[in-house]
């Protein structure tokens, strides 16, 4: 088994060749700092709003290597959080953003017909579904019949026949795709109309609109942060997210698995943990597995065990095999993980930081394939102050939730994400946690904020 930072979507799609650093100062409209889904689509949008628009990227390694290369290529609306969206914002604000983040979905699919990026989209509904008893209810509360509809065990067993689902629900507006050749198009589709992408370049200061890295400096009219679990790094961001990490592994092909299955409709599964599961088939007839239930990380740290641990894999491997019996004696052939930015309120945000003219947005809470597309069209709205559908969105400049500073934030993460993965192996074994476990894992809910995955 190959296990590294960077997993098996990047090596089956081959990254393309690096782009120079900036040496110098050059000149842009709007400096995007970020080349990750984020920050590529609000360079794409910023064009389509004002074609002549000059717009540089800067990435402090090579665009689509990072998160938006290696996730699990499920592309999803709002549409299941839409009771806690009415909660939070009020029934006709949580309708808008919900029909917005549907929009991306389908915009993405549209986008790569297009501009002939063959980025493997397939529309195809997402399924949330209860693998154990103190799952059962996932999702029940967002349905509604149409956009979300529940489904029994015998209609959940029809699409994937796996032995642990018990019901559920699916989510009609969604779709997957293979994040890495999305990533890669989405860039050198920019580079083809004009946009300036300089890899290697780690912006070391950010003075009002001008992007300072160790060979030269942007000297912008408006910038834009999307850099994903690094915001944390951004002071006016510390103590709006944790970073948690998620980890993956792939088998070989195993199209008779799937056959068996009946999973010929390729739909992403997810179930109904706090640290969940997350599963599909690749185009090409492997089985795609991941668990949220990684190790926290310090502040902006993003490397190390949050991208490699051997442990965490050996977890995730013994559910794949819980999940799909069948895969007993088959091959893993690769395994990865990254880094998470959740924001307690498990949304993405679109935030002034400081100065007039630089904005961030982060929170995407390891669902970030369609919620980017959604988040870079409000980023590209600000950045040109405009005042439009885009700019009005609940995400832009939402109710602050803080988290207390390091250390106590990455040492309270940490011990309720042992409580959690304590409390849900237990139930899962058909065990009731010990009542301090219960209690430390409840936490987060008591406080109304999410801390992990």
């Amino acid at each position: 088994m190959r296990h590294d930072a960077h997993g098996w979507w990047i090596a089956d799609a081959g990254p393309p060749s690096p782009l120079p650093p900036l040496a110098g100062d050059v000149r842009a409209d709007v400096v995007v700092v970020g080349g990750g889904y984020c920050g590529l689509w609000t360079a794409w949008h910023i064009l389509e709003a004002e074609p002549e628009a000059r717009v540089v990227v800067l990435e402090r390694e090579r665009c689509g290597l990072g998160p938006s290369g290696r996730n699990g290529g499920f592309v999803n609306s709002l549409w299941l959080s839409l009771p806690a969206l009415r909660e939070r914002f009020g029934a006709t604000a949580a309708e808008t953003l919900a029909r917005a983040s549907r929009d991306s979905v389908e915009a993405i699919g549209a986008w790569c017909a297009a501009e002939g990026v063959d980025a493997c989209y397939r529309r195809v509904a997402h399924l949330v579904l209860s693998a154990a008893p103190h799952q059962d209810g996932v999702g029940a509360a967002a349905v509604d019949g149409e956009e979300v509809v529940a489904l029994t065990r015998e209609q959940a067993q029809a699409i994937c026949a796996s032995p642990v689902f018990r019901g559920g629900v699916l989510v009609r507006t969604a779709a997957t795709v293979h994040p890495a050749r999305l990533a890669f198009g989405l860039r050198d589709r920019l580079l083809a109309r004009g946009v300036r992408i300089f890899e290697n370049s780690r912006v070391v200061a950010l003075r009002g609109t001008t992007a300072q890295t160790e060979g030269g400096r942007v000297l912008a009219g408006a910038a834009v942060v999307a850099v994903n679990a690094r915001s944390g790094a951004l002071r006016p961001l510390r103590q709006r997210l944790t970073v948690a990490s998620s980890h993956i592994v792939v088998t070989e092909r195993v199209p008779d698995v799937i056959d068996a299955l009946g999973w010929s409709g390729g739909e992403p599964i997810t179930d109904g943990r706090a640290l969940l599961h997350y599963f599909r088939p690749t185009p090409d007839g492997r089985i795609l597995f991941g668990w949220a239930g990684g190790r926290m990380a310090v502040g902006a740290r993003a490397g190390g065990r949050a991208e490699v641990d051997s442990e965490v894999i050996a977890r995730t491997v013994r559910d794949l095999h819980r999940f799909f019996p069948a895969l007993a004696g088959r091959r893993i052939e690769h395994a990865w993980g990254g880094p998470i930015d959740v924001s307690p309120a498990h949304l993405p945000s679109v935030v002034a930081l400081g100065g007039r003219g630089v904005h961030a947005a982060f929170g995407f809470t390891g669902n970030g394939v369609g919620p980017a597309h959604l988040a870079a069209r409000s980023l590209a709205s600000v950045a040109l102050d405009r005042r439009d559908d885009a700019s009005g969105l609940a995400i832009v400049e939402p109710p602050t939730a803080r988290l207390p500073p390091e250390p106590f934030r990455i040492a309270g993460a940490a011990l309720v994400r042992r409580a959690i993965v304590r409390k849900e192996a237990a139930e899962e074994a058909g065990a009731r946690a010990d009542p301090v476990t219960r209690a430390v894992s409840g936490l987060p809910a008591r406080l109304g904020m999410h801390l992990v995955r």
